[in-house]
């Protein structure tokens, strides 16, 4: 373990990921109360984790579970590179929660042939799978299948038009249920004229029993019963911990919503939990977002525990304060508009820990709630992550990178002297006025249903857009968010450079675009680069058979984001389905090959992992006559112990039920 007096952020490197840590400033100076609620909400967030590998793939548990048993018991050498190359697999099945990678959604194989996993697996004991022993070589053929073959889903998300995107997905949120039926599912409960919706499907796994297609509720009681059991333990306990009146109700509420499945009482959730403003301690526990279903429709759990970062909190209430001047000069039309802005509770925090679908790999900014109908009504809440943004930075510093891609010295410099705030800056308009803002025309439904799976992508685009567009802004020099307009150059530069180059370092060779962040950022890029190219706003150049795209007209630039901001708003507002469907598809997907092998092959020479992920601090209650009387923080440095201790200590789900 690693205090902060000896911290060093990154860790290790394989494959294409690189391990890093982040502290928690000011946790010792927390009162006990505070130590003791923390506690509590980390207990509660990692005891949900073995949900997201069951919901991201049926097999994922029982692979991970043989995985680990392998690295506790393999009596063999474990000093040839084989084993090296096995132990790289079981990282990155750690890193994505499962074996798709978490961006491109494809499914993954080990470095080792199928022969050396034989003999690691055929010391396994099978009574740990209440598997009898006479079924030996056929447990061990089936789990070798299942991690070798590329036939046995390919792909965790499929979004192609043209097939039936649940079958083709392999994620576990259906069961034997095709998109048709799906979709004819969900559109019978709609209800006419219910203007205060609940996100339909949002719990639950849609299956087909005795040819019905029926829901299955993530509940107490029902599936996932025993994950959610425990994360309920925990959650009374903070709630009997907390010192505000305001989180105690949302809460117990949540509380209720686990108990019950109801998402009528998620929505009151949300609802309570965005009227707690002044609490130094949150959470987001639940279930959140929608990326990890093609449909748009089911939710991958996820928890976030905090403590407020006073600086962060200060600029991004300086933005939240100002929401209505924003929302009334963005060049969306007037009547998608929202006339009085609401409820835009903005701050910035340091994570304590992070759970499901934010780790190992963390957002670095969040809003919610995502029902749209409660950010109309009652607001959203917004933060902004600073202690993860800052351990990217760190990382980041002598990478290279901005070298190798920017044009110019001028392009190095402003990235090197404001890079940092301005991608700060970005998060805080994106997460707070960008997500918050705009409205639905009237008698336009959920966009989940209207744009369907171009709906995250659309949303996304939506709010970048927002941000961009503000980014060189005098406003913003005004209100003291930033020292000068150098500071939004440096991200137009930034956003320009990653949306058409540097972010392909996430994908294979040969394949399009599949993450809905990744559609957005080449989408926007993409459009403006074209609709640019009249007056050279930005110009693609070349220079020692290297490709570069420079800004040559920052002012020309925000111009085109503020045309794109008001047709987005317009595709979400009117619920257009095909005018989402032909920007993303013609801006957001198809990638250019021949920049794609080139930025593959200079990334490459740089040795940079294209993916961050995380090692959590670990919270260690201190006992006195059975009662907790403080609560230590240590840094573990190793992702792998991290990885085997939550494994021991948090896998609560059966890890298969049968073998098929």
């Amino acid at each position: 373990m690693k205090t902060m007096e000896d911290f060093k952020v990154q860790t290790e490197q394989f494959d294409d990921i690189k391990i890093l840590r982040y502290q928690v400033p000011g946790f010792d100076d927390l009162v006990f109360d505070q130590k003791k609620l923390l506690y509590f909400l980390y207990e509660a967030a990692l005891s949900g984790r073995d949900i997201i590998y069951d919901q991201n793939f049926k097999y994922n548990l029982l692979i991970r579970h043989t995985l680990e048993i392998i690295i506790r018991t393999y009596p063999g050498n474990r000093e040839v590179d084989d084993w090296k190359k096995f132990l790289v697999y079981v990282k990155k099945v750690w890193f994505s929660n499962g074996i798709h990678h978490h961006y491109s959604m494809d499914k993954f194989v080990p470095g080792i042939s199928q022969a050396y996993f034989r003999e690691l697996i055929k010391h396994i004991d099978l009574e740990k799978f209440r598997i009898d022993k006479s079924r030996n070589e056929e447990f061990i053929e089936m789990i070798t299948r299942l991690i070798f073959d590329k036939d046995i889903g390919p792909k965790r998300v499929v979004q192609n038009e043209g097939v039936d995107m649940i079958k083709a997905s392999a994620n576990n949120f259906y069961g034997n249920v095709s998109q048709e039926e799906a979709e004819k599912f969900y559109e019978k409960l709609k209800i006419s004229g219910d203007t205060e919706p609940v996100s339909l499907g949002l719990n639950s796994k849609l299956k087909k029993i005795n040819g019905k297609v029926v829901e299955q509720v993530w509940r107490v009681g029902s599936l996932y019963t025993k994950a959610i059991e425990k994360v309920v333990y925990w959650l009374k306990k903070a709630a009997g911990a907390t010192n505000s009146k305001p989180q105690k109700e949302a809460l117990l509420k949540l509380i209720e919503f686990y108990e019950t499945g109801d998402l009528k009482t998620f929505d009151d959730y949300n609802i309570l939990w965005l009227k707690d403003l002044n609490s130094p301690i949150d959470v987001v526990n639940g279930f959140i977002e929608v990326y990890g279903d093609a449909l748009g429709r089911k939710a991958t759990f996820e928890s976030v525990v905090s403590v407020i970062d006073d600086e962060a909190t200060n600029r991004a209430a300086t933005v939240s304060r100002n929401a209505q001047w924003f929302e009334d000069n963005s060049p969306t039309d007037a009547k998608y508009k929202k006339e009085n802005v609401q409820g835009v509770s903005a701050r910035g925090i340091n994570v304590v820990v992070e759970s499901g679908d934010c780790s190992p790999s963390s957002p670095i900014g969040i809003n919610l709630p995502n029902a749209d109908w409660i950010r109309a009504k009652h607001g959203s809440k917004s933060v902004t992550i600073n202690n993860i943004m800052t351990a990217y930075d760190e990382a980041s510093k002598e990478s290279g990178a901005i070298e190798e891609f920017a044009f110019t010295d001028e392009e190095i410099r402003l990235s090197k002297e404001y890079g940092i705030v301005a991608s700060k800056l970005h998060v805080d308009l994106h997460e707070i006025v960008g997500h918050g803002s705009g409205k639905l025309a009237q008698g336009v439904g959920n966009p989940g249903d209207t744009l369907k799976n171009y709906a995250s992508t659309i949303e996304e685009a939506r709010a970048d857009l927002f941000a961009l567009y503000f980014a060189i802004d005098e406003k913003l020099i005004e209100l003291g968010l930033m020292p000068n307009l150098e500071v939004g150059y440096a991200e137009y530069n930034s956003y320009i450079r990653g949306g058409l180059m540097t972010q392909l370092v996430r994908i294979k060779s040969g394949q399009n675009i599949e993450e809905s962040h990744m559609r957005n950022r080449q989408l926007i890029a993409k459009w403006a680069y074209e609709k640019g190219k009249p007056k050279n706003i930005i110009e693609k150049k070349n220079r020692d058979e290297k490709t570069f795209f420079v800004v040559n007209d920052h002012v020309g630039l925000r111009k085109l984001f503020g045309e794109l901001l008001r047709e987005v708003q317009r595709i979400k507002s009117e619920g257009d389905f095909e005018a989402a469907k032909n920007l993303v598809e013609n801006y957001g997907v198809k990638v250019d090959r021949e920049i794609h092998d080139e930025v593959l092959e200079r990334w490459k020479k740089l040795d940079i992992a294209s993916f961050a992920g995380f090692i959590n601090p670990k919270l260690i209650p201190v006992y006195s006559n059975n009662k907790i009387t403080d609560v230590k923080i240590e840094y573990p440095d190793s992702f792998m112990n991290q990885m085997l201790e939550y494994g021991d200590k948090y896998a609560t789900l059966p890890v298969i039920n049968d073998i098929e």
